[in-house]
């Protein structure tokens, strides 16, 4: 009907303008419009077709002279042509909004009502209905009781809209701003779905608290009947299960893929593309079995089943795996050097190394090589020589991550049976390489975690076995997998935290720490020049002495690596190239006083400006997983009953190793002339600053005997000497590890003595060529060797009072 009603134009044919003249009517009386089924009440909009003669005549005249009609339900919907005695004696007036002639034909008004009236008596001499009416004025009465129907109205009536399907949401609105009673009954009744002969009674009951308990009464029944309704309707909506949904939603696909012509004819095509693939693929014949079987259940397979896609996804990954290995081309020694060189600057024997391993992979290509793991701090280049061995064996080179990896799916992969399950971490980097002879890099193998879906490590045991790896089996293919041509090459910064089992099937090569003049090196070779790349600098541009490298190494970089490096590098390049791109014509020349503005100030001092010459103070040499770094050991005494105190956050290891030092020192005070009596009266508390930073092991043992042994006998300890060390309760100096990081750190902080023990004789080749001509070398055997060689001879010299007592502590 509205789409009728905006569609259609207003009436202004020739029959209205030449219309029959009729006699006026009497003030009191009105053209009636007879409707069947519809009830209008006062203030509403409704529209209504008229289609008899009479009506549509009643219409035209009411729209010429601009009067009023009385809407007025008659008895009999089935009448077709109604007398005064077939309607009913109350209707409403109201005022033609719109008379439309739609395209059909038929006759429409928009019709507005006003107010009740009621017939007193129907008039002759009109070809349609005339009545005298009596007008009924809506009371406006506001008692305590229409007050509480208003108020149970107007929440019934907001309940009642909620409930309805399709009611617009402006429509609770419209209620909510109602403030006449009356004329919320009318409205309630109005948009209610009742029979007509019950709005009839409604329109029929002029006093407001009879007609709001009719309205209640009546909507109460129809808010029971939605709410049911609701209720039916969820029910109905719950009760269409899995199986029925599933079963439409098939049949939808189906009558889809029929109107794409992709429906029988297009599966088996698909099929046979998947057949062609898996003979194509080369797989062995017990692989090629279980494909083969998969497909037969795939062709049996509806396209709507849930499993058809996890099928069609594992014979994806079957058909796309490398199993045909590729022709390999011959390792060039020759070539495998310059690449080796032209990637990393020094490691001559981390190189050597590898042209072995390379050679014995020429000489015996189908032989079981053993797996090489690079242990080092970062930034030292570990990743890139794996890149390196790949461009030297002319292979593909993948990279797998395995840090955080606390699953052991992560290594075989996820059963089928699981939503979403994939291969594990090595048949997917084997996929993405498409080669089966690749070079994997398997990256930060010390950071493997254990959870509670089973040891990532232990899956690591069979795919590092070279006499277990070539039947593979990875729970998602469930089929084996030969890993015996790939290369395994393995990563980690420490070696403490790989398992003993993992660890004994990898040969270390370990990759220290960089010295100052090797960074130079580095950084003048390759960082400058892929610094000036990435930053859309050209040669020429910017020149950067080695003063300024040498400056941003010793003072805003502290690493074993090179990472940080770069980054400053970067970073001052920046710099320049926003001059470039301002305007500023090059080469733009970096000085070590543009550092400060451009890079901010210094972060770290120089370890010279900490060592100091007081009693109680050595320098000891530290390990740590980003290279080696000195450590001082600070001794002072304060008055108490000889106990030891020891802060700094140390390890149990290292409190023994004070323990130890302290028990040494009074053994043996007679020899380096200590006065027994004063270990009685006083506590001994020693101190290893950078309190934040947790420290343990057994090789600061040496510095805190000699700190302990410089406290008791007032001498000093020589600032230009280092020392690291395990001692025993017997005096004797232990190996430890790590001797060239540590020596590299003492040479980086300008020491220029470090004390070794003697049995790590072994490791000083393993010492770079610079730090071996500038500093002198003690091997220690006995503790007494370390007292000998770093104890300053002669006494104390004054200082301040209060210095000394802040240094040295109160003598009892």
């Amino acid at each position: 009907m509205s789409a009728e009603l905006r569609g259609a134009p207003a009436s202004d044919d020739t029959s209205a303008r030449t219309a029959p003249t009729y006699p006026p009517l009497p003030a009191d009386a009105l053209i009636i419009v007879p409707v069947r089924n519809v009830a209008l009440f006062p203030g509403m909009v409704f529209p209504i077709s008229v289609g008899r003669p009479k009506s549509i005549a009643a219409a035209q005249q009411a729209v010429r002279d601009q009067k009023q009609v009385g809407i007025l339900l008659q008895r009999d919907a089935d009448t077709a042509d109604p007398v005064p005695i077939d309607m009913h004696r109350v209707g409403t007036v109201a005022n033609i909004a719109r008379y439309v002639t739609a395209q059909d034909g038929s006759h429409h008004l928009v019709c507005q009502g006003e107010q009740r009236f009621q017939v007193m008596e129907f008039l002759e001499g009109w070809p349609f209905l005339v009545a005298k009416v009596l007008r009924i004025p809506e009371a406006d009465v506001r008692t305590p009781e229409i007050e509480a129907r208003f108020v149970a109205l107007k929440a019934q009536a907001v309940e009642a809209i909620e409930l309805l399907p399709q009611a617009p949401p402006e429509m609770a609105n419209v209620v909510q701003s109602i403030e006449s009673p009356g004329q919320l009954a009318d409205f309630t009744a109005g948009y209610m779905d009742i029979k007509p002969s019950e709005k009839q009674e409604i329109l029929e009951t002029i006093d407001v608290s009879a007609r709001m308990d009719k309205v209640l009464k009546l909507l109460a029944q129809r808010i029971e009947v939605l709410r049911l309704s609701q209720e039916i309707g969820q029910k109905t909506k719950v009760a269409l299960d899995e199986r029925q949904r599933e079963a439409l939603l098939r049949e939808q696909m189906a009558t889809i893929q029929r109107q794409l012509g992709e429906g029988e004819e297009g599966k088996a095509a698909e099929m046979a593309e998947l057949d062609k693939a898996i003979a194509k693929a080369g797989m062995p014949k017990e692989v090629e079995d279980q494909a083969r079987k998969e497909l037969r259940r795939l062709q049996r397979m509806p396209e709507a089943a849930g499993e058809y896609g996890m099928v069609r996804t594992y014979l994806d990954w079957l058909i796309e795996l490398p199993w045909q290995i590729p022709e390999e081309s011959a390792i060039d020694i020759k070539d495998a050097r310059r690449i080796l060189d032209e990637d990393h600057y020094d490691l001559d024997k981390i190189k050597r190394r590898i042209i072995e391993y390379l050679a014995v992979r020429k000489l015996a290509p189908h032989g079981k090589a053993p797996i090489l793991c690079f242990v080092g701090p970062p930034g030292v280049g570990k990743t890139s020589l794996g890149q390196s061995i790949a461009r030297a064996m002319n292979r593909k080179f993948v990279r797998v991550s395995l840090g955080g990896v606390h699953d052991e799916a992560e290594i075989r992969g996820h059963r089928r049976t699981y939503i979403g399950a994939l291969p594990g971490n090595i048949i997917q980097a084997i996929r993405k390489a498409g080669s089966r002879n690749c070079v994997m890099m398997l990256d930060e193998i010390d950071k493997l975690g254990t959870g509670i879906h089973g040891d990532p490590g232990a899956a690591l045991l069979e795919v590092l076995d070279p006499e277990q790896n070539n039947t593979f089996r990875d729970n998602y293919l469930a089929v084996p997998f030969d890993l015996s041509r790939i290369v395994f090459l393995t990563t980690a910064n420490m070696l403490d935290t790989i398992p003993g089992p993992l660890r004994d099937r990898m040969e270390v090569i370990s990759l220290p720490g960089y010295t100052a003049a090797e960074k130079l090196q580095i950084a003048r070779r390759y960082l400058v020049k892929r610094q000036m790349e990435a930053n859309g600098l050209k040669p020429g541009d910017v020149e950067l002495d080695d003063d300024v490298i040498r400056e941003i190494i010793q003072f805003y970089t502290r690493e074993a690596g090179v990472r940080s490096l770069e980054r400053e590098i970067g970073q001052a390049l920046r710099n320049a190239a926003v001059r470039i791109a301002e305007g500023t014509q090059g080469p733009i020349k970096l000085a070590t006083s543009d550092l400060q503005t451009i890079l901010g100030a210094p972060r770290f001092e120089s370890e010279v400006a900490m060592r100091t010459s007081v009693p109680g103070v050595a320098t000891g040499l530290a390990w740590t997983p980003v290279g080696g770094d000195i450590l001082f050991i600070e001794a002072t005494r304060i008055p108490g009953s000889g106990r030891l105190i020891l802060t700094g956050q140390l390890g149990e290891v290292m409190k023994e190793s004070a323990q130890a030092a302290l028990s040494l020192v009074k053994n043996r005070a007679a020899v380096f002339g200590i006065d027994v009596t004063r270990f009685e009266k006083a506590d001994i508390h020693v101190h290893v600053p950078a309190g934040a930073i947790p420290k343990d092991g057994p090789s600061a043992g040496v510095a805190m005997f000699m700190a302990l042994v410089s406290l008791m006998s007032e001498r000093t300890v020589n600032n230009e000497t280092a020392m690291t060390g395990e001692i025993s309760l017997r005096g004797l100096v232990l190996p430890v590890g790590g001797i060239k990081e540590k020596v590299v750190a003492a040479h980086r902080a300008g020491i220029k003595r470090v004390m070794l023990p003697a049995r790590n004789r072994k490791d000083f080749d393993d010492i770079p060529e610079d730090a071996r001509k500038d500093i002198e070398f003690v091997w220690l055997e006995r503790v007494d060797d370390a007292v000998a060689s770093a104890l300053e001879h002669g006494t104390v010299p004054e200082v301040e009072p209060s210095k000394v007592q802040r240094l040295m502590g109160a003598e009892s």
